[in-house]
């Protein structure tokens, strides 16, 4: 008797757990919300609308911190290098003119274009091209990342391109682009190594990069530079691929990539004995750690966007955008 009210107890307990299951399924189903694993499906990173709406956001938290030189204010829109920079940038404003930006002008993008991939699994995201009332004439590129679907977006990169360089997209009939694989090995240079090979390049030159002016046009204002008498200066550079700094590329449509990607550069001044080292400006004292004595290190962040083709053939650098983040006097 006993064992048969048990057995009763299981099977109106199974039949309660079947109804509150199929209840959870119809609400759900009727309220047209519907769970999708971002991990394993292909999807859009964003919608049109939703990648409008973070401009806006990060537009909005970029000209408050640049008004006031505080960069607590954008620091939830920004990362990587374009955190990086714009944190150092905004601290030494705020150490030069407390009060804020005296020459603060809004950051107006109009025109804007949105190129957003489909893609299975995280990081989702996309770019935005516009026009910019600010630095010359040259279209702003912002490539938005979040990690999560909780996550707010971010710009990770952020580089000018003059009018008519942004290369056509590949696109399918819907209008979304192409992620390309950061390891796929059908490029002259594989993504995931494009840091490493320009930190390379800028040391020993070579010929996987097109002449211009971030390749053999920085080479060449380096070597002019070495040669100042009274002052040695010396130039490191290195790979910056991790994490928040990890390359991201769009397929192109004549079968390459844009890659958009990441580097670390440092420059050592040493003045001869008895003469000093002088400090570029006053937004660079803003940031010196130490006296300046015999030599000065500046450590700098750029973030760059360049036509990787398919197969082989010269990188073409479209875009280079730095900025100084420490600086150390001995």
């Amino acid at each position: 008797m006993t064992r048969e009210r048990s057995r009763r107890r299981l099977r109106r307990r199974d039949r309660k757990a079947l109804i509150a299951a199929s209840l959870t399924a119809l609400s759900l189903t009727a309220s047209g919300c519907v769970v999708v694993h971002g991990e394993r499906e292909v999807l859009p990173a964003s919608t049109r609308a939703e990648a409008a709406k973070a401009l806006t956001a990060f537009t909005d938290a970029y000209n408050k911190a640049d008004k006031a030189y505080d960069s607590s204010l954008d620091a939830p829109y920004v990362t990587g290098a374009v955190a990086d920079i714009d944190a150092a940038r905004l601290k030494a404003g705020r150490v030069n003119s407390p009060s804020g930006n005296p020459r603060h002008t809004p950051l107006a993008l109009t025109d804007v274009k949105f190129t957003i991939p489909k893609k299975a699994g995280w990081p989702r995201w996309f770019v935005a091209d516009a026009r910019g009332n600010k630095g010359g004439n040259y279209r702003w590129v912002l490539v938005f990342t979040r990690g999560d679907l909780d996550e707010r977006w971010q710009v990770a990169y952020l580089t000018l391109m003059t009018p008519g360089t942004v290369p056509e997209f590949k696109k399918d009939e819907d209008g979304w682009a192409e992620a390309v694989p950061a390891d796929t090995t059908r490029l002259a240079v594989r993504p995931d190594k494009l840091s490493e090979t320009y930190a390379d390049y800028l040391k020993h030159g070579g010929k996987t990069f097109a002449d211009g002016r971030d390749t053999s046009g920085l080479r060449a204002a380096r070597a002019k530079e070495a040669k100042k008498p009274g002052l040695v200066r010396q130039f490191i550079d290195e790979p910056l691929n991790h994490g928040a700094y990890a390359p991201l590329a769009l397929r192109t449509a004549d079968g390459g990539a844009l890659v958009f990607f990441t580097t670390r550069h440092f420059e050592k001044r040493t003045a001869y004995t008895g003469a000093t080292v002088p400090i570029p400006n006053k937004d660079v004292q803003a940031l010196v750690k130490g006296e300046v004595k015999q030599s000065l290190t500046m450590e700098s962040i750029a973030n760059e966007a360049a036509v990787d083709p398919a197969g082989s053939g010269p990188v073409r650098m479209l875009g280079r955008a730095w900025g100084l983040t420490s600086a150390q006097g001995e």
